[in-house]
């Protein structure tokens, strides 16, 4: 029977197939590529719009490209380090100043909170599809979501990142062998180090990430992982000790300072900031630079989703059997810090008069409660899994079944295949009334976050012509004031470093308020050489308070102002 049959080499009977990506990661990747790539446009539409705030860390990377000063701190402040200066100095020192170099880095940044966040979620025990939900979530990009994401401001940028992979490193440290530890001791300090310099809205999670390794590895911190822990901690933080240390500055007291000046506002006020504006302005959820009653649903579910999602994660903890390290005590614990260090990032909030005062704007200091998502969801996809399973529970049994009937045909008999009894235990289990009722709300609520987001991500993109009509008109008041060769100009907070960043500083602006008189310089020498210029003009948005009140200035004798006009803008010379 044998006869004449010549031996076939191994690898001509099993061919090496082709590695590829689970059908779920590929669409993670897709639809990180999509946030990344909206995000993209957007930075090419001049969206979100820039501002003076913006200017002023574009003014240091400048500084810092040209060697000219290597700021610690954001200008006029003493809190708030000066990273994405950094991160962007070598692009402006290629490519000169602009808002687009300032914001690659920023831009990059989200992409690796991107991987991160996905990362994370498939460490702490969520499989391909859940990870897909979590970069589905995180992918869309409402007013001040992307306004957090992509604006070189100073701080936001960089903290969410960074919060993803302080999570991971914790997640590793309670895993790994005690030999492999000492390089993630050391990249954890160091990134608490760098974060508790660039902004302390972070410090929540820093404390219960913290906490959560304090108590899992109190034996190894005592020894040479807290000694390395604590040296890459002071490394990070490095500048503001020295800067501290130097000029006898208290970080801490010019953070305080920050979270609301004036009149303190009451507590109905910074409550209903917190509580009611903040979690959907800073998940994504509202319209540019208003919330819609109908998109407030999230400040409803959002408080009972945190509960529920620590109280999951500790029952989690409380029931499941193994030592401190066993992964799913790991997991359930790693999640459960994430939720304090966003109770914490909340609750911080919510005391500071500026969730009272300013709680559109001022939603930016919740920006932080995304690196949590991975925690926050976990109950919702833990209810609708099954419901969802359900139906390709049922199909892949289906096809097992013809698969062993063809077995049966072809082989004589064998009618037995162990996964289709596994799978049809698992997937034929009679699902109670309550879980069916717990799935369904489970899938509504899903859909409910993706659908808001998606709704409050279109509104952003119809906005983003107006932002680009914007900027061009300031493009045209540049070339205008290049032309009229103006070197020094007095102008509104919201001018001046904008102006000064956008021409390379080759035109100066001192700050002035709408009545005339000096205001907030962050950079005091541009005041000085603007005072020294006796033909130094103005520069006002048409219709301001501000060209209002020069407009009274306006005349045909001397010591009065001519009028050029620009689109969108007015430019007021001194007559000779």
């Amino acid at each position: 029977m044998t006869a004449g049959v010549r031996e076939e080499p191994r690898e001509a009977v099993r061919p090496r197939t082709p590695r590829r990506l689970p059908f779920p990661t590929l669409l993670a990747l897709l639809v990180g590529f999509a946030g990344v790539g909206y995000r993209l446009a957007l930075l090419f539409a001049d969206a979100p719009p820039t501002n003076s705030d913006e200017a002023t860390m574009g003014l240091a990377a400048l500084h810092i490209a040209r060697g000219d000063g290597f700021p610690v701190w954001f200008y006029g402040q003493a809190y708030m380090g000066t990273l994405e200066a950094y991160l962007a100095a070598p692009l402006v020192a290629l490519a000169g100043p602009s808002v687009l170099v300032l914001r690659v880095p920023t831009l990059a940044l989200y992409a690796l909170f991107l991987l991160l966040s996905w990362r994370l979620t498939r460490r702490l025990g969520g499989d391909r599809w859940y990870a897909l939900l979590v970069v589905a979530v995180l992918a869309l990009g409402a007013d001040r979501v992307v306004k957090n994401q992509l604006i070189a401001g100073g701080g936001y940028p960089e903290l969410n990142p960074a919060g993803a992979a302080l999570a991971l490193l914790t997640v590793g440290l309670c895993l790994t062998g005690a030999g492999a530890r000492l390089p993630r001791w050391a990249a954890w300090g160091l990134v608490a180090g760098v974060l508790l310099w660039v902004d302390p809205l972070i410090l929540p999670y820093v404390l219960t990430l913290g906490a959560l390794l304090v108590a899992r590895r109190w034996r190894e911190l005592a020894g040479r992982a807290g000694v390395v822990l604590a040296g890459a901690l002071l490394l990070g933080a490095a500048p503001m000790l020295v800067d501290s240390i130097r000029h006898g500055r208290n970080p801490v007291t010019a953070v305080l300072a920050a979270g609301g000046t004036g009149t303190p506002a009451d507590w109905a006020d910074r409550l209903h900031g917190a509580l009611v504006l903040g979690p959907p302005l800073a998940m994504g959820f509202c319209s540019p630079g208003r919330c819609a009653t109908w998109q407030l649903w999230w400040a409803v579910v959002f408080p009972v989703l945190l509960v529920l999602a620590a109280f999951t994660a500790w029952h989690t903890l409380r029931r499941t059997s193994g030592g401190p390290g066993s992964p799913e005590r790991v997991q359930a614990g790693v999640r459960l810090a994430l939720l304090g260090g966003a109770a914490g990032v909340l609750g911080a909030y919510a005391v500071s008069n500026a969730a009272g005062q300013t709680p559109i704007e001022s939603s930016r200091y919740l920006s932080c409660l995304a690196v949590a998502v991975p925690a926050l969801l976990w109950p919702l996809w833990q209810a609708a899994r099954p419901l969802a399973a359900h139906p390709f529970a049922a199909r892949r049994l289906t096809a097992r079944r013809q698969l062993a009937e063809v077995a049966a045909s072809e082989e004589g008999g064998y009618r037995h295949l162990p996964e289709v009894e596994s799978i049809k235990a698992a997937g034929g289990l009679p699902a109670g009334r309550r879980a069916r009722m717990a799935g369904v709300g489970a899938l509504a609520v899903i859909a409910g976050v993706l659908g808001t987001g998606v709704a409050a991500t279109v509104d952003v993109a119809r906005t983003a012509p107006g932002v680009h009509a914007e900027a061009d008109r300031h493009r045209s008041l540049v070339d205008t004031l290049g032309a009229l060769d103006v070197r020094n100009v007095r102008g509104g907070y919201w001018t001046c470093n904008r102006l000064t960043y956008a021409t390379g500083e080759n035109v100066l602006c001192a700050v002035v308020d709408d009545d005339l008189t000096p205001g907030f310089d962050r950079l005091p020498a541009y005041r000085r050489e603007v005072a020294a210029d006796p033909d130094a003009a103005w520069v006002a948005p048409a219709g301001s308070p501000l060209a209002a009140r020069l407009d009274e200035r306006v005349g045909a004798e001397s010591g009065t102002l001519d009028v050029v006009t620009v689109a969108g803008w007015r430019i007021y010379l001194p007559r000779r």
